[in-house]
Order: structure tokens, then C-alpha cells, then sequence
């Protein structure tokens, strides 16, 4: 009579189990980082809401992306500061220690649409010169054969495997930018290339259609709320 409260787990081979595992059940350590390129690169994120960590989940793939030896690059649209954070990141610190991945800020100081000193017409220059420079990342792109290794080293302008539009959401939801010059940007997208947008508190639904993956980063509660400013390590 068979036993109902037998699983059977004890009849499967432990070698089935080893072979079905991610990494064959081995730890894996770190290696050396050498040039590489993706083989299934290609697809359009979107990262929105009212919660802490879209950026932070960006870099966080970015630094993936570069520990495998790929080519990444960092575009940040309304970063530029405040007088609640310092003026060294620690962001950048570790990009700038990390081989194959790098970045750029156009952002201008404060906020659009804040009486914070900063003046508005300047947040919009500083987002057009943005919106450029990505189309030509992306022209450079288009021209790179993305199938390939590139050196670690190399300017963005010779073509990256990930592009990280930072901020850009934002940009577009303020006004700065037009919807449909972000939606551009996607369509020259070439197909190896895989496209990382952030930003918004309101819901991108112009990109639900064109985006492969869209995630909302919810607010539960927030230190802010309390009054609770920026802290260095965490926030900045």
C-alpha cells in the first residue's frame, strides 16, 4: 500500500537535482571581468512610482550587466543636487571603480517647478541637451555591432550593450520633454540594445504598448514623511 503522506522525494536522484539547479548546485565566486557581449540583450524596461529605488534598481542591473563584462552606460536627466545631499556621490564613486560601466549628468541643480532658486527654463535646456545626447548614444549604438565584446575603457560613443535613461520619466511627466520624443527614442532603439527608462510618480501609460517590462515602485512608507531628509550611503 503506498503511503499518501510520502512525497516521494526520497525516490529522485540527487545527481536529476544537481542537474536541474541554476549553477548545477555550485556556489559560484567571482571571477575576473573580461569583455563580453549578450546573447538575449534587446528589451525596453520602465521603472515608475512613488517608491524609493528605481534608480537604485537601474544601477543595480547595471552593475550585473557590467559583472558579466557588457558594455553599460548611465544617461541622468533632472539630477543634478540639492542642498540636501553632498557633493560626491557614492554612485558614482563605485561606477567609476567598476570596469565596463559609466555615466553622465545633465541634470541642473533643484527642481522644476520648485521655488528652490533654480531657474525653469534652464531645467529645460539642460533636459533638451539630454534628449540629444541620447539620440546620439543611440545613433552610436545603431553603428556598433552590439553582438561583439567591447573594450571596457571605450567611450559610450562606441556603442554600449545597456543605456540607462535616468531620470527621463520625470523629465517627460514635467513637461520638460514631449511623450512622443521619449516613444522616439525607443523606436531607434536597435534591437540588441537593451533600454532602461526611470522616473515618474504618475504612470507612463504611453510606454505601456512599447515597453517590454514595466515596474511600479510603490511607496508603503517612507522616511521622508517624517521629515527625514537624504542620507549619505542610502539615498546619495
Amino acid at each position: 500500500m503506498t503511503d499518501t503522506n510520502d512525497t516521494g522525494t526520497n525516490d529522485i536522484d540527487p545527481e536529476t537535482v544537481r542537474r536541474n539547479t541554476p549553477g548545477r548546485g555550485v556556489r559560484p565566486d567571482a571571477a575576473t571581468i573580461e569583455p563580453s557581449a549578450p546573447e538575449e540583450f534587446g528589451l525596453v524596461q520602465v521603472w515608475w512610482g512613488d517608491g524609493k529605488g528605481k534608480t537604485t534598481a537601474a544601477m543595480g542591473m547595471g552593475f550585473r550587466a557590467a559583472g558579466h563584462g557588457y558594455r553599460v552606460h548611465m544617461l541622468q536627466f533632472m539630477k543634478g543636487g540639492a542642498d540636501s545631499v553632498e557633493a560626491v556621490r557614492g554612485e558614482y564613486n563605485a561606477i567609476g571603480a567598476m570596469p565596463g560601466f559609466s555615466y553622465e549628468n545633465l541634470g541642473h541643480y533643484g527642481w522644476a517647478g520648485m521655488a528652490d532658486g533654480s531657474d525653469d527654463e534652464t531645467h529645460e535646456e539642460r533636459a533638451a541637451a539630454g534628449l540629444e545626447r541620447a539620440t546620439e548614444l543611440l545613433a552610436a549604438a545603431r553603428e556598433a555591432d552590439l553582438s561583439t565584446p567591447f573594450d571596457l575603457d571605450a567611450p559610450p560613443e562606441d556603442g554600449v550593450h545597456m543605456l540607462v535613461l535616468d531620470e527621463i520619466l520625470y523629465a517627460a511627466d514635467m513637461g520638460l520633454l514631449d511623450e512622443e520624443s521619449v516613444l522616439d527614442l525607443i523606436r531607434e532603439k536597435p534591437d540588441g540594445l537593451e533600454l532602461v527608462l526611470t522616473g515618474s510618480h504618475s504612470e507612463p501609460t504611453y510606454l505601456l504598448d512599447a515597453a517590454d517590462l514595466v515596474t511600479n515602485v510603490r511607496k508603503v512608507k517612507h522616511p521622508i514623511d517624517e521629515g527625514r531628509r537624504a542620507r549619505k550611503g542610502t539615498e546619495y
